[in-house]
């Protein structure tokens, strides 16, 4: 063998390996939109149109937060302790116990005490 063939074959070795990565990555993003849409559906289930919209909200501005409370309610609905669908306000209360609580600051003007 010479060093033309050697480079050939290591060339040929190359592109199947990026193929084969490339395929892979193909078949995970095609996994992970297929469970983002099997998410969207069962919360659409759970939740009425008004408590989505929040939660939307929520998503736009703590992606995080809204990804556990969605965890939550998908849990909970695959253990079977939803049994209707959960309203804006019912929503509001397990994101109130989800939710961080804020640090409240004071701020004291004037002299020294």
């Amino acid at each position: 063998m010479d060093d033309e063939e050697l480079e050939e074959i290591k060339r040929k070795k190359l592109l199947q390996l990026q193929q084969a990565a490339e395929e892979k990555a193909l078949e995970e993003a095609a996994a992970q939109e297929e469970f983002e849409r099997q998410k969207k559906m069962l919360l659409r289930a759970i939740l009425t149109s008004e408590a989505r919209d929040r939660l939307a909200r929520i998503k736009l501005a703590r992606p995080e937060i809204a990804e556990s409370i969605e965890n939550q309610l998908i849990i909970l609905a695959q253990s079977g302790k939803i049994r209707e669908k959960i309203t804006d306000e019912q929503l509001k209360m397990i994101i109130s116990k989800i939710m961080p609580k804020k640090k409240e600051f004071r701020i004291r003007r004037g002299g020294l005490y």
